[in-house]
């Protein structure tokens, strides 16, 4: 369990804090520069068991992505009683193909070959929880264009990115090296990086924890 938040005293306009659910630095570094306090407390829930029995049962990335956001807020929610907790998800779909992180830099040269020249859809679900029961939740989807990439490029990327290739789906980071991909980009920036940044923010003050 880890603690990521700041005096909440020295923070005038948030009036309680919340826990985030989940070990994406990414979402920790977009939350904290939101000035905002939270604990991060990461949930272990079996995402790969949760995937397969969404396709096994025929549902779209979007209801999956909305599921396994789900699943890692009640895990924590329930070890956190009367606090509210932001559990989030992001998936990649390109033709049909749902895409993981990167196991290897094998399988990420294969992603990133499958990517090239194609748009592909991130789909980022985030759901707020308080004792167990759903206070706000939304879905939203960046489409993404990647340019075509030549080989050249591809050697370069993975030397240059090395380990960092594995932290994030579609082995690549927008707000650094990963924006060389890209022609275009179709969608809120925060969407990209993870979460739905200014509906959560919006959320917060309904629920009077940010003032308005």
């Amino acid at each position: 369990m880890q603690q990521n938040h700041s005096a909440q005293q020295d923070n005038l306009w948030q009036r309680e804090l919340f826990v985030l659910a989940s070990g994406s630095q990414t979402r920790r570094a977009m939350l904290k520069n939101a000035g905002l306090d939270f604990i991060a407390d990461a949930s272990d829930v079996d995402e790969d068991s949760i995937k397969k029995i969404s396709k096994a049962e025929g549902a779209s990335i979007l209801a999956t992505a909305e599921a396994l956001a789900l699943a890692k807020a009640k895990k924590i929610s329930a070890e956190r009683k009367g606090m509210l907790v932001l559990g989030c998800d992001q998936m990649l779909e390109c033709e049909g193909h749902w895409l993981d992180k990167a196991g290897d830099v094998k399988i990420a040269r294969s992603q990133l070959n499958l990517l090239s020249g194609k748009k592909h859809q991130l789909i980022s679900a985030a759901v707020l929880l308080r004792d167990g029961k759903a206070v706000w939740q939304k879905t939203e989807i960046a489409t993404l264009h990647m340019r075509t990439l030549s080989p050249d490029f591809i050697n370069a990327y993975i030397a240059q990115m090395g380990e960092r290739l594995l932290g994030s789906v579609g082995c690549y980071a927008l707000e650094g090296l990963g924006s060389q991909l890209f022609e275009k980009v179709e969608g809120d920036h925060f969407v990209v990086l993870g979460l739905p940044l200014m509906a959560f923010l919006e959320a917060l003050r309904e629920q009077g924890i940010l003032l308005r």
